[in-house]
């Protein structure tokens, strides 16, 4: 086990300690934005670090966004970690360090990375399941595509905000069953979306494609991330072109982007794949990933999502959203979709917790929620096994909802 030197005086089951060191950008009081890396309740200024040792790559570091990092690819990546390790690990190199180190509670976090590109995948069979069968309560819960690719939308990456930043309630069109109409106003059937974001490096040129033994060269990080939806503009307008008002709005990722070095011990196969997908989605590359989320509403924990049952891996998803030849940038985003277990307390949105507003759930204050009201604050948490049977942590995501405009 890799063991943090002593004078960091760093618990040993910390679930940011050296095993797991998540990127992020921070700004001190009255300092500019620049790279960082958690270190239990601190943060280091990755930059100033670096230069301090005398290393040529710091440069990469002293910017507001990871984006030059993510452009260097897998190597350095995997050489910037190690080094890291070694700084954190090694007594001699206190003086490097410690003047460098800022507590959690004394710096601003920033949205980690500038978002090149956004997907959003739906790659839960028990979600899609769900959805299906409260959408098609007649019919097949899962459409005849589903378990031949990974389905996704392309999403508007400029909306994409940093955890603690106020969602301000979408306003659109919708039409319910006994509307005559549409109607326009501020959505009624605002949800959540709980899943993992993953960070993509390095680039590829249009007309190219990556296979799935290739896409980890290009998988830098995961992050966690709220798919905020607004359900009754999303019902409204999908058919026939899928997701658009109802999710450009706003969708929220964690401040810290975990390595996916940090995740090796998370790592399970998938649960299995019937039928055998088409060639360019098979590899050697593929897994899952056990890692646990908790969802809660205004402090009251409503649900625990499990990754682990996740039908489709990263690497198949990378793989099919290059496979037409879509280039990859640094700075690219693309996320898992919704969350679900097989149990009620694993669903991942209100949409499957309340089924669809018909089974409301209590808060611990005794108010209850079919959908999002204004003031509620959501809190997403996530954990995932480390090495030598400890846990990470990866943060989380929150977000307060702000009535219409």
């Amino acid at each position: 086990m890799t063991v943090a030197a002593d004078w960091l005086q760093l618990p040993s089951d910390h679930l940011f300690g050296v095993s797991n060191l998540p990127y992020g950008v921070f700004s001190p009081r009255d300092g500019e934005a620049r790279v960082g890396c958690r270190v239990g309740d601190r943060v280091l200024d990755l930059g100033a670090a670096a230069e301090a040792a005398g290393m040529e790559s710091a440069l990469v570091w002293q910017t507001g966004t990871l984006n030059a990092f993510l452009a260097e690819g897998r190597s350095a990546w995997a050489a910037g970690r190690a080094w890291i390790v070694e700084m954190l690990t090694n007594d001699t190199r206190r003086g490097c360090v410690e003047p460098f180190l800022y507590d959690l509670d004394a710096v601003t976090l920033h949205l980690p990375f500038e978002v090149a590109d956004y997907v959003d995948f739906y790659a839960s069979e028990q979600h899609a399941t769900n959805v299906g069968s409260i959408f098609r309560p007649d019919g097949d819960a899962l459409t005849p595509n589903w378990k031949h690719l990974p389905i996704g939308y392309h999403g508007r990456a400029g909306t994409v905000v940093v955890s603690g930043t106020d969602i301000v309630r979408p306003t659109g069109q919708r039409k319910g069953p006994q509307d005559p109409a549409p109607v326009f106003g501020p959505s009624v059937r605002l949800d959540i979306e709980a899943e993992l974001g993953f960070v993509v490096g390095d680039s590829t040129q249009v007309g190219t494609r990556v296979g799935v033994d290739q896409a980890e060269d290009h998988l830098f990080g995961m992050t966690l991330f709220n798919d905020w939806s607004a359900r009754d503009i999303q019902a409204w307008e999908y058919v026939p072109l899928g997701p658009f008002l109802g999710k450009s709005f706003a969708s929220s990722v964690g401040a810290w982007v975990v390595p996916m070095e940090a995740l090796a011990a998370a790592r399970v196969d998938l649960p299995g794949q019937d039928p055998q997908p088409l060639d360019y989605l098979r590899g050697s590359a593929l897994f899952g990933l056990d890692i646990s989320l908790e969802v809660a509403i205004n402090g009251t924990v409503v649900s625990h999502p499990p990754y682990l049952d996740m039908y489709w891996s990263p690497t198949q998803m990378l793989a099919h959203l290059t496979v037409n030849g879509a280039s990859l940038r640094p700075g690219d985003l693309f996320a898992s979709g919704t969350i679900s277990g097989h149990d009620k307390g694993e669903r991942g949105s209100l949409l499957e917790l309340t089924w669809a507003g018909q089974e409301p759930i209590t808060l611990k204050d005794g108010t209850t929620r079919a959908f999002l009201e204004d003031g509620d604050t959501v809190t997403i948490t996530g954990t995932a096994p480390g090495p030598h049977g400890t846990r990470i942590g990866l943060g989380e995501v929150t977000g307060t909802i702000l009535p219409a405009r």
